[in-house]
């Protein structure tokens, strides 16, 4: 078997999948749209002006004679491009919006885990801002505001005081600093306690776990500051135990599939809750209906298991002929970003230092690309994603700074703690 692939994204994500496409042998040909300026080094980059709306993805799908489409990031998901692709007969991996929604719906999860009995914080949704204020003053805590819609990681608040969920209600549904994705808000108990990403593949019947990864969303050191798309994750979590885990897989992962395909949205594809490990136990933050970026950086190093032959059993519904094995090493990755980020930020600056990168580090490319003169400049909020490896998470974040240090771009900035307390105890982190 040979396959014509095509893989829809143009992030730190897309790279790293490319880059683990492009290693196996049933690949023929892979195309990347749009693609960055990492993909092209594993396959064809197509402009983003050809597959910008579904029509055009099924006509470039048709161009290519693709034998495979394989979805990165949500955006397409949630605007149905699955479907469309399925009704024009191209198989997929990826979820249909019907599944997806369980991502791009805040709300719609809500309710679901609601019906499947997956724990989560107190919700509820709001069409109206005054209506919204007024329940934050009402109820005894501290709330999480977030946009319903997707925000790219940034249309969360996470609030310390009434007057500040009031600020990211205004922010949200007047200002409307996340478009559509605030119209409608959802407002929640705020949870404490330590987070961690549980990523699964599944076909909708089978679900194959990958490892426990952690995310480090405030942009600053120390978990300060707004929030973002993620600045950098470590794999494994030394703190969390493994009778937790089995209990977030089963409880949590499968009973969230089983409860998709009970509704009929059977999801294929990656499927990952953001959970929060509270004193009460796991309780799920969110559900995204594909791979963690950065996590997928992480997490695609640690991958022996061939990602084409996963992806090409998720679209046909086999997945249980595919056994996963991993790395069982640690991994880090450390965004680099523009400087400014989340915010407005600079373009354009040259970034040197790439081939002094060790030869066992990856680096991943989020927001780069080429300019008029050829040279890799940032074009992003998020820049790239420096990944490294090692028997532990110390000595791999060691080398991960080692060679971030030696890449550098103006403004060029990064969170020195990344997997800094992946051995801390939990009750510790807690006190």
């Amino acid at each position: 078997m040979s396959l014509n692939v095509l893989l829809l994204g143009s992030g730190a994500r897309e790279h790293a999948m490319a880059w683990r496409i492009a290693q196996s042998e049933l690949l023929s040909k892979l195309w990347i749209a749009p693609g960055n300026v990492g993909t092209d080094m594993f396959g064809e980059n197509v402009p983003a002006t050809v597959a910008t709306h579904p029509e055009g993805v099924i006509a470039l799908a048709t161009r290519i004679a693709a034998d495979l489409v394989i979805v990165g990031p949500e955006n397409p998901l949630a605007a149905g491009v699955v479907d469309r692709l399925e009704a024009a007969g191209f198989r997929v991996c990826g979820a249909t919006a019907a599944a997806a929604e369980i991502e791009s719906s805040k709300s719609f999860a809500k309710e679901l885990m609601a019906q499947a009995g997956i724990a989560t914080a107190d919700a509820r949704a709001f069409d109206d801002a005054d209506k919204a204020k007024a329940y934050v003053r009402a109820i005894g805590y501290h709330v999480v505001v977030k946009a319903d819609g997707l925000a790219a990681g940034k249309g969360v608040t996470v609030c310390g005081s009434v007057s500040e969920a009031e600020r990211a209600i205004d922010e949200a549904m007047r200002s409307r600093a996340f478009g559509d994705a605030g119209d409608r808000i959802v407002i929640e108990e705020r949870m404490y306690g330590r987070e961690a990403s549980a990523h699964a593949f599944t076909d909708g019947v089978t679900v194959r776990h990958m490892p426990f990864s952690c995310d480090h969303k405030p942009v600053f050191d120390g978990d300060r500051g707004p929030n973002t798309g993620g600045m950098g994750v470590y794999s494994p979590p030394g703190w969390l135990d493994a009778g937790t885990t089995a209990r977030i897989r089963v409880q949590v992962t499968e009973r969230a599939v089983g409860a998709l395909t009970a509704a009929g949205r059977p999801f294929r594809g990656v499927i990952y809750p953001g959970i929060m490990i509270t004193e009460a136990g796991p309780r799920v933050v969110e559900f995204n209906a594909r791979m963690g970026d950065p996590e997928a950086e992480v997490l695609l190093p640690k991958l022996r298991t061939d990602l084409l032959e996963i992806c090409d059993a998720i679209a046909d519904t086999r997945l249980v002929d595919v056994p996963l094995a991993w790395d069982s090493g640690a991994r880090v990755g450390v965004i680099m970003a523009s400087a400014g980020y989340p915010g407005d930020y600079e373009t354009g600056h040259p970034i040197s230092g790439l081939d002094d990168v060790d030869d066992d580090v990856q680096v991943f490319f989020a927001g780069a690309a080429r300019d008029a003169e050829g040279r890799i400049v940032t074009a992003g909020g998020r820049v790239l994603c420096v990944v490294a490896g090692g028997d532990t998470v110390e000595a791999a974040r060691e080398q991960a700074y080692d060679n971030v240090r030696r890449i550098s771009f103006e403004g060029a900035h990064f969170r020195t703690d990344i997997g800094a307390t992946a051995d801390e105890p939990l009750a510790a982190a807690r006190a």
